[in-house]
């Protein structure tokens, strides 16, 4: 039976215009339609080739370049896509020479950026530029003392608090490719510390997640990082005691 058939006789079948969750999928008999069986599986097959996309971490340095001057390169422990998927506690940490690199640009910063692979390097690839275009300019004309912008190879979320510590940052904020999901292949999400050191946990990080156009927009991604930053310099501190206070009209529209 075709979409259009489909649609006549379904009145669930319109809402997948409102949304790319899978809903409203019917069935042939006992399972589920061809066309929503192969299209679940394209969606797998997607999401298993940004785990193991290739990471370009010259073309993106290159890439960042216009929006705040230098751009560092550093690199895990991890090695290897292989080395980093097996071995996450490599990816939360640097090598030596990522180390000493840092320690010859130890300054008073009051943030630095780290854009990481993670699990899908097309997600830090197509949607890192765009989101510190529209934050950094506005951090500056705050004079915020922003440190050099930073690539980490197969990164992990904490080694974000290894890179704070090192560089003599108050906060650090890590765009990493998140793990992709059925439809989500290229899903970024960016982690706010306060007090980057090692052995923070989960818990002292605040997440804006699933930043793509698909998802949350880059200007209301750089909107919530901006206010994140700002509420975390003014309590001096992020995670759990953090919230996002914030009243929308459409909240109380709804």
């Amino acid at each position: 039976m075709s979409d259009s058939n489909i649609s006549l006789n379904d009145p669930w079948f319109n809402l997948k215009a409102f949304t790319s969750a899978r809903i409203a999928l019917g069935r042939a008999g006992g399972s589920l339609r061809t066309d929503d069986w192969l299209d679940f599986k394209l969606a797998h097959a997607k999401a298993r080739d940004a785990v193991h996309h290739e990471f370009d971490s010259d073309a993106l340095v290159k890439k960042l370049m216009p929006i705040n001057g230098a751009v560092l390169l550093l690199e895990s422990q991890a090695k290897d896509r292989s080395r980093y998927l097996t071995r996450p506690d490599l990816g939360r940490c640097l090598d030596a020479g990522s180390q000493q690199l840092l320690r010859n640009n130890v300054a008073s910063y009051e943030v630095v950026f780290i854009v990481s692979d993670g699990l899908s390097a097309m997600a830090a690839d197509k949607h890192a530029k765009a989101v510190l275009s529209l934050l950094l300019p506005r951090l500056l004309e705050l004079n915020w003392r922003i440190a050099p912008l930073l690539v980490a190879r197969f990164g992990r979320v904490a080694i974000e608090d290894e890179i704070g510590a090192l560089i003599g940052a108050k906060m650090a904020v890590i765009l990493i490719g998140e793990r992709p999901g059925l439809g989500s292949p290229d899903s970024l999400g960016a982690y706010v510390v306060y007090k980057p050191q090692i052995g923070n946990t989960d818990a002292n990080r605040n997440c804006v997640s699933n930043i793509r156009p698909a998802g949350l927009s880059y200007e209301k991604a750089a909107d919530t990082l901006l206010y994140l930053l700002t509420e975390a310099k003014r309590m001096q501190l992020s995670g759990i005691g953090l919230k996002d206070e914030r009243v929308f009209t459409d909240d109380l529209l709804a």
